[in-house]
């Protein structure tokens, strides 16, 4: 019987399985994408079909699907297998050893959300004061199949109604705590959230993993408006965006993302027509969240107000957008101050219109610092100044940081050499592109050794007729990895047309998939071969040379003259062979 992992790879391709997170474009028989774990420019990242494997020739991550999802998802392998089982239709049975596995914490507290969530839809349609919520809600433009599409909920107003129900359906206080739906307090545990209208927060893939809770009767505007769930083992406020589980395939279809501050204006922008929308959740956008759009589109349209004088956290999300490689824009409806809610309730077209004429931050930066100053006094000058030098230093491109110069300049009646001084004195914190709770993946770099060796097995991988170019010499300084893919080839040019049997090996098919890539022409193979067989003999005779250089300071230092003498003539004998191997490589 086979197992639940060999079933979901044959089910499973790892292109569509990497594609729901990266954009990849085809590159000869495999595709390459921008790393997802480590900031580059050009495209390290490259996916096999035929192996069914990735690998980053950067941070020199790699490996299956499974790997893949844990990785990006940051989640153990039982929780990788229960998301690709799900994709692949896969049963994970109890019998499996996978199963067992897959019961950890996380899995168990997966379970209480579910069951919290359709605790809390019950309660709205079955309630008297569910009820009401549900008449709230549609009085707010939310129909009845919206409200069910989303899972809209409602919370009674009892302090212990759902962790009474979750406690008899099998679960302890301890997990429902862990689930962040119940509080510990002086007398005992209470529920979190108590007389709200409930909003489900979705993971990626459309699990519920934490709750938005909404007041609306006017007797509490004493409390919070909104209380969410903290962070927990499966919410992270800064990696999680409200609607992305429904909106991801129309941000991929649309190249856009459009990103607004509340559960409301995400469900009432779906209803405009607009379902390429995410809500932050009333935060300014962190890097965790920027990274999940970034998979899908690098075009950000920005759907809520910013005050530029004095709204720090949102500049710095904007100079962090700006920072991955995003072109930011900003939709602005003509209600001003109205929620993308509101304004949808109101005219549907006037915020479809808004995003579709979304302007580019830069042009929102300037309407807005010259609506609030007056350009024609010295403190206006400077105080449009203040706040669009910063913005326009942090253009990378020079002609287009001229652009913004030169208009900065004409609007505010100066010379643009004046503008370029003041620009030289601009300092721009570094924390505004290193907020977030990420580790920074640092590249891995391979040592001269290793890079010799990788670049010789890559050549006898893509032509291997020339691995009898190859010497026991060379041979010994590879790794056991690497005398066994020569090994491999060497067995299989023995007989015409067959290909190597290799081990089933992760660094083997690594060096396989570059060999793939490898650009270089067939004709240039061998010299470019030759050349590098150069560089490892001279590695080998620099290393002679340091060891027998030791051992002669030591012997001069006792004063053998004997050794010392023996010493001396092989230090000229390495030495003139680095010489020859230094003429080999000039010819």
């Amino acid at each position: 019987m086979r197992s639940p992992v060999e079933e979901i790879k044959e089910r499973l391709d790892i292109v569509e399985v990497i594609s729901q997170y990266v954009k990849l474009t085809k590159a000869g028989a495999n595709f390459k994408a921008p790393c997802p774990f480590h900031s580059e420019k050009s495209g390290s990242f490259f996916v096999s079909p035929a192996k069914q494997i990735w690998h980053c020739f950067g941070c020199q991550k790699g490996g299956d699907a499974f790997s893949f999802i844990k990785e990006i998802e940051g989640v153990e392998f039982g929780d990788a297998l229960r998301i690709l089982a799900a994709r692949a239709g896969v049963e994970l049975v109890p019998q499996s050893k996978e199963f067992a596995q897959l019961k950890s914490e996380r899995s168990r507290l997966y379970e209480v959300c579910e069951l919290a969530a359709r605790f809390f839809e019950k309660q709205l349609s079955s309630s008297k004061i569910g009820l009401e919520a549900f008449e709230y809600l549609q009085k707010r433009g939310l129909p009845k199949e919206n409200i069910i599409t989303w899972r809209i909920g409602y919370a009674p107003d009892s302090w212990r109604g759902l962790s009474n129900f979750l406690v008899s359906s099998g679960y302890n206080i301890s997990e429902i705590e862990k689930a962040g739906l119940s509080v510990r307090g002086d007398s005992g545990s209470f529920d979190r959230f108590r007389g709200r209208i409930m909003f489900p927060i979705f993971d990626f893939y459309s699990e519920v993993v934490g709750f938005g809770g909404r007041i609306f009767k006017k007797d509490k505007n004493d409390e919070a408006k909104y209380v969410n769930t903290p962070s927990t083992i499966l919410y992270d406020k800064s990696r999680i965006l409200y609607g992305l589980d429904k909106a991801k395939l129309s941000i991929k279809k649309n190249n856009s993302c459009v990103v607004v501050e509340g559960y409301t204006d995400v469900i009432m922008s779906a209803l405009s027509g607009i379902d390429n929308v995410v809500s932050s959740s009333g935060t300014a956008l962190t890097l965790g969240q920027l990274k999940l759009i970034k998979r899908l589109t690098d075009n950000l349209v920005l759907g809520y107000d910013m005050d530029l004088a004095g709204d720090t956290a949102n500049k710095r999300g904007i100079d962090l957008a700006l920072s991955q490689g995003f072109n930011v824009s900003v939709a602005r409806p003509p209600f001003e101050g109205k929620d993308p809610a509101d304004v949808v309730l109101q005219d549907p077209a006037q915020w479809v219109g808004a995003v579709k004429n979304a302007k580019s931050i830069m042009d929102y930066y300037f309407e807005n610092s010259f609506a609030a100053n007056d350009a024609a006094g010295a403190g206006g000058k400077k105080a449009i100044a203040n706040i669009l030098l910063p913005q326009i230093k942090r253009i990378p491109n020079a002609i287009e940081q001229a652009h913004w110069l030169q208009k900065l300049a004409q609007g505010l009646g100066v010379r643009e050499e004046d503008l370029r001084e003041e620009l030289k004195k601009v300092k721009l914190e570094q924390s505004s592109v290193l907020t977030g709770n990420e580790a920074v993946i640092t590249p891995v770099k391979l040592n001269r050794n290793q890079l010799l060796e990788e670049r010789l097995l890559v050549l006898v991988l893509k032509y291997r007729h020339l691995v009898g170019s190859l010497d026991d010499g060379i041979i010994s300084f590879f790794s056991l990895p690497g005398k066994g893919i020569v090994a491999a080839i060497k067995e299989s040019n023995k007989t015409p047309g067959q290909d190597a049997a290799m081990p089933d090996d992760g660094p083997i098919n690594v060096l396989s998939l570059k060999s793939e890539i490898e650009s270089i022409a067939e004709k240039d193979a061998a010299q470019e071969l030759q050349f590098h067989i150069n560089e490892i003999k001279k590695s080998q005779v620099r290393s002679e040379l340091e060891r027998v250089s030791f051992e002669l300071n030591q012997a001069e230092k006792i004063k053998d003259a004997k050794k010392s003498q023996k010493l001396h003539e092989d230090f000229n004998v390495l030495s003139k062979s680095i010489q020859k191997l230094e003429e080999n490589c000039k010819k």
